[in-house]
C-alpha cells in the first residue's frame, strides 16, 4: 500500500458499522437514488454518517456493501459525486474533498480544487474508486466585500516576496523564501522566478489578519476562506520581460480591485516599471505603490526612490500620495485613479506591511459586478472524478451549482451548453460564486481539451453572439513609426490574448496620436461588446483600445 492510498484503505479496513461514520456505495444515479421517496432516506442516512463521526463522515464510492473494490466508469462516477453533493446539501452538509484511484492503481489519481488537478496511473476507463469527505454545515458563502488584487513589478523586485510575507505574516528570510508560497511551477522555484499568473489570499476577522499557517496545503487556503470575515485574493503576475504577455494577461483579464506596483529600493524604477505602470493605469485602476527593499539602503536612498516614483506618476498626470509624509488614513480615503499612494516597505524586517494590511482591511470594492452572469476563462484542466473545470474571475452576476449556462465562442463561432456540477474557490466548495471571485467551475457537457482560453460563460437565455471584428477608440503608447492599415499585434482583452489586424481611418496613427481604428481578430471569433478595454502589443510597440462597436458574425 502506497500512503497515498491509506485514506482509502483504512475506510476498507474499519468497513460499514451501524453507529459508524463510513458508508460504501457502489454508485449513486439521479434515475434511481433521487426518486420515490430515495432522497428523503439518503439524506437521514448522510446525517447519521455525519453525526456519528462528529461533523465528518466518509463516503467510498465504486466499492459494493462488504467492501470489495467494483471500480465504475469517470461518467458514472461524476453522476454519484452530484448526487452525493445533493443528499449532502439536503442534510445540511457538504462535500468537503474527494480523492479518487484507478482500480488497480497503486497511486492516488487527483484530488478535486481550483488550483488545478493531476493524474497519473492506470487509465481512468478502466474504472474508479473514490473517497468523498462530507462535512457539516452549508457550503461556504463569501463574503460581499471580497477585494481581488494584482500585483505588478520588474523581476526581482521583491513583488512575490512581499505577497508571501503578507499572506502568512511571515518575515522573509532575505532569500526570497515567502516567494516560494506563491510560485507554482518546480522551475520557478528553482530559478526565482514566476512565469505565470500565481494566486494568494489572506483575509480578516474581528481580531485582524488571517493568515495562511502552510500555504502549500489547499486546506489551509480553504481554512483562510471559511473563517475570515473578509477576503484579499492577490493575482501575482510576472516581473520578467520575455513574459509580458502574461503580465498584460492578469492585469487585463481579471476582474481586478486594486493594482499593487511594487519598485525595489536598491534599483528604482526600470522600463518595466513604466510599462507596467501604463497598463495598470490605462485599465483606469486604483492603484498603490509598494517601495520595497527599504532594509537593504540607506534612507537617503529611498527618499531618492520615492522622488523618482512621484515624478513618474505626475509625468503620466497622476498625483502621488507620500504615505510616510500624510499618513496610512489619507491613502486609504484619497486612492483613487488618479491619486496613487505610495509606502516604504520591508518583507524582511515588516515595514510597512501593517499599512498594507490597513489598507486591504478597509478599501472598499471598486466593482459592483451588476449584471447576469458572465466569466472569461483563463484555464482549464481535468479532474478524475469530476471532469472538466474552467478556471477564471468571475466578471459579473451570479453563478450556482446546476445552473445551465453557454460556453464559447467555439472556433466556428457557435456555443455549447454546460451545465455546472460544483464551484471551488481557493480550494474551498462554495454554494455560488460572485462578480470578483477566483474560481473553478466545474463542467457537464463538454471536455476539457475544448476549453480555450479566452471563452466566456454566459446564461443559456442570454443569446451570446460571436464577433470577428469590431471598432474602437485608440491610443498608441508606442511605436517606431506609424500604424498603418495590415498592422498585425496582439490584442489582450480580458482573457483573450489574439492576433488581430488593425484598419486605422485615414490609413494611420502615430505614436501618441488618438485616433479610430477597426479592429479584426485574425483567427478565430470571440465575445466581446461595446465599452471593454484592451491593450494592444507588438515588439516594443505598445497601445491602449476601448471598443465602441461590434460587428456581428
Amino acid at each position: 500500500m502506497s500512503a497515498d492510498r491509506a485514506a482509502l484503505e483504512e475506510a476498507l479496513q474499519r468497513g460499514e458499522e451501524e453507529g459508524g461514520y463510513i458508508e460504501f456505495k457502489e454508485r449513486l444515479s439521479k434515475e434511481v437514488h433521487l426518486s420515490g421517496g430515495r432522497m428523503e432516506s439518503l439524506a437521514a442516512q448522510l446525517r447519521h454518517r455525519v453525526l456519528s463521526g462528529e461533523g465528518e463522515a466518509t463516503y467510498v464510492v465504486g466499492v459494493t456493501d462488504d467492501g470489495g473494490i467494483a471500480g465504475i466508469s469517470p461518467d458514472a462516477f461524476s453522476e454519484s459525486m452530484d448526487v452525493l453533493s445533493l443528499l449532502a446539501e439536503e442534510a445540511g452538509a457538504h462535500i468537503e474533498d474527494v480523492d479518487t484511484w484507478g482500480v488497480g492503481d497503486e497511486t492516488r489519481r487527483a484530488s478535486n480544487g481550483s488550483g488545478g488537478g493531476t493524474t497519473r496511473g492506470d487509465d481512468p476507463d478502466a474504472g474508479l474508486v473514490g473517497v468523498a469527505t462530507i462535512r457539516e454545515g452549508a457550503m461556504l458563502e463569501t463574503d460581499e466585500e471580497h477585494i481581488v488584487v494584482g500585483t505588478a513589478g520588474h523581476v526581482d523586485h521583491g513583488k512575490s516576496t512581499l505577497v508571501g510575507s503578507l499572506v502568512t505574516g511571515q518575515a522573509d528570510d532575505g532569500d526570497g523564501g515567502t516567494r516560494g508560497f506563491l510560485d507554482v511551477q518546480p522551475h520557478e522555484v528553482e530559478r526565482g522566478l514566476s512565469a505565470d499568473l500565481s494566486y494568494a489570499v489572506y483575509g480578516f476577522d474581528d481580531d485582524g489578519p488571517v493568515h495562511m499557517r502552510n500555504p502549500h496545503r489547499k486546506s489551509d487556503r480553504a481554512r483562510v476562506v471559511e473563517t475570515a470575515d473578509r477576503l484579499v485574493s492577490f493575482v501575482d503576475t510576472v516581473g520578467h520581460e520575455p513574459w509580458l504577455r502574461t503580465t498584460i494577461r492578469g492585469l487585463v483579464g481579471q476582474k481586478l480591485d486594486y493594482g499593487l506596483l511594487v519598485v525595489a529600493a536598491d534599483d528604482g524604477p526600470t522600463k518595466t516599471t513604466r510599462e507596467h505602470l501604463g497598463i495598470l493605469l490605462a485599465t483606469e485602476l486604483p492603484t498603490l505603490v509598494a517601495i520595497t527593499k527599504v532594509d537593504a539602503v540607506s534612507d537617503e536612498r529611498v527618499a531618492e526612490v520615492e522622488h523618482e516614483v512621484e515624478k513618474l506618476l505626475r509625468d503620466v498626470g497622476k498625483t502621488p500620495l507620500a504615505v510616510e509624509r500624510y499618513g496610512v488614513d489619507a491613502a486609504a480615503e484619497e486612492i483613487s485613479d488618479s491619486v496613487v499612494p505610495i509606502l516604504r516597505t520591508s518583507a524582511v524586517s515588516t515595514e510597512g506591511l501593517d499599512d498594507l494590511d490597513y489598507l486591504f482591511e478597509t478599501l472598499p470594492k471598486t466593482s459592483d459586478g451588476q449584471g447576469q452572469f458572465r466569466m472569461y476563462i483563463d484555464r482549464s484542466y481535468s479532474v478524475t472524478g469530476v471532469g472538466a473545470v474552467a478556471s477564471g474571475t468571475v466578471n459579473s452576476g451570479t453563478v450556482e451549482a446546476g445552473d445551465e449556462l453557454l460556453l464559447g465562442p467555439m472556433p466556428d463561432g457557435s456555443f455549447r451548453d454546460v451545465e455546472v456540477r460544483s464551484i471551488e474557490m481557493h480550494y474551498h466548495r462554495v454554494d455560488e460564486a460572485k462578480a470578483g471571485r477566483i474560481v473553478g467551475i466545474a463542467l457537464k457537457g463538454v471536455k476539457e481539451a475544448e476549453i480555450e482560453r479566452g471563452m466566456v460563460l454566459v446564461p443559456k437565455a442570454s443569446d451570446p453572439r460571436a464577433v470577428r471584428s469590431f471598432e474602437a477608440d485608440v491610443i498608441v503608447l508606442n511605436h517606431p513609426t506609424r500604424i498603418g492599415t495590415g498592422y498585425e499585434p496582439v490584442i489582450h482583452l480580458e482573457t483573450i490574448s489574439e492576433a488581430a489586424v488593425f484598419h486605422p481611418d485615414e490609413g494611420r496613427l502615430l505614436p501618441g496620436d488618438t485616433g479610430h481604428s477597426r479592429v479584426e481578430f485574425k483567427f478565430r471569433p470571440y465575445l466581446i461588446e461595446e465599452g471593454q478595454r484592451f491593450v494592444f502589443r507588438e515588439g516594443q510597440s505598445k497601445g491602449v483600445g476601448t471598443v465602441t462597436d461590434v460587428h456581428y458574425d
